[in-house]
């Protein structure tokens, strides 16, 4: 049986001198990578989690991962934000937003709220786009060249960090603000592009945001931009409606239908589709598996999101699916040697390395047991407090 405190252990293991590295199927740090802002930002929001918890060491652990953030290499002191990591200076909307994440978490947990305000300024100004009610996705180091390419995966974690900054600042018109914001980009991603598409949700877009439906053909397994349709995406984005759901006076009653509309064609496009147990990473447009592999997080986030629609809508499916998916990771990717799951197998259930080496972070499978018989608020670290 998977246990937080065996999992926190596991994620313990990552520390280093300049914040958290990244582990791997051993539960060792994996040699010969960089600091990598992203890793160091999740496992910062985790042990915050654990702090909440009043886990002992995890706010020491936490505390390690703000002064990381705010003081160590990855901190652009020149030019302001985070660097991707140590070997690539570029400042990525996916990367910041798990900073914001990191440091609302932190602020909720009684550890600072420099990190949260200095994340959220950068967030605000850098990348959120007020025009398109959406983030913009890549700066050079300098802030002078931005990225053409535009995608749904930063905008996913912004609102995940938006909604969780909301939870934590103590400006109310400001919490109201970010919420908005979260609310914009849901309504134009989720109740726009998916439900347009019978909620096959596009990932890639040009800076005109017209949608890239062959982006990445020829890289399919890509494992931060793959082709197609992105299972896991979709159970995250379908959670996050709900989080905002929950938080809102008056929601959109799309929200929740929106959520349980977009979850059950996950789950049903989505598992066995290609005759094997477990959820392949991804779906082509008409809804042939393309990347077989079986991924830790998107099992991880199907349990998440089942588990929070049984919560909102008191519906036995929900929690039924919740249980039989959580057996089967149980089943297939726990690893009782490090105390986390495999992040990667075969559709067979062997361990494979296709996308990912290791078992780089505990971020979605803390989450997940987490979010098992959960109270539904803005984030985790506003229903934990």
């Amino acid at each position: 049986m998977t246990d937080l405190d065996r999992l926190l252990a596991f994620a313990a293991r990552s520390r280093t001198d300049d914040g958290f590295g990244y582990l791997g199927s051993d539960g060792s740090l994996l040699p010969g990578r960089p600091q990598e802002t992203w890793i160091v930002a999740r496992m910062t929001h985790v042990f915050g989690l654990a702090h909440l918890l009043r886990r002992p060491g995890a706010g020491e652990l936490a505390a390690h991962g703000v002064a990381a953030l705010r003081r160590g290499p990855l901190h652009d002191d020149a030019n302001g934000g985070w660097r991707s990591s140590t070997e690539d200076d570029g400042k990525a909307a996916y990367v910041h937003a798990f900073v914001l994440l990191a440091g609302s978490t932190a602020a909720a947990a009684g550890l600072g709220e420099d990190l949260l305000a200095e994340a959220l300024e950068v967030w605000q100004e850098r990348f959120w786009d007020d025009d398109a009610g959406l983030a913009v996705e890549e700066w050079d180091a300098g802030w002078t060249r931005l990225d053409g390419y535009r995608g749904a995966n930063a905008n996913m974690h912004g609102v995940e960090a938006t909604l969780a900054a909301a939870d934590a600042v103590r400006d109310a018109a400001l919490a109201e603000r970010l919420r908005g914001q979260a609310l914009r980009t849901v309504e134009r991603v989720v109740h726009g592009w998916a439900r347009e598409r019978d909620w096959r949700l596009p990932e890639h877009f040009d800076a005109g945001w017209t949608p890239l439906p062959e982006h990445n053909r020829d890289r399919p397994a890509d494992p931060f931009r793959p082709y197609g349709v992105t299972v896991g995406h979709q159970f995250e984005w379908a959670r996050l409606a709900l989080h905002l759901h929950a938080v809102l006076p008056g929601p959109p009653a799309w929200l929740l239908s929106d959520a349980v509309d977009l979850f059950d064609a996950a789950a049903r496009r989505g598992w066995a589709a290609d005759g094997a147990d477990g959820f392949p990473y991804t779906l082509d447009w008409e809804d042939r598996p393309v990347v077989r592999a079986r991924m830790h997080w998107v099992l991880c986030e199907a349990v998440a999101a089942a588990e929070v629609l049984a919560a909102v809508t008191g519906e036995a499916r929900f929690r039924e699916l919740a249980d039989r998916w959580w057996a089967h990771g149980e089943e297939r990717f726990a690893d009782p040697a490090t105390g986390s799951w495999h992040h990667e197998l075969t559709p067979s259930g062997d361990v494979a390395s296709g996308t990912w080496a290791g078992q780089p972070d505990a971020y979605h499978l803390a989450q997940a047991l987490l979010l098992r018989n959960p109270t539904v608020r803005g984030s985790l670290g506003a229903a934990l407090r």
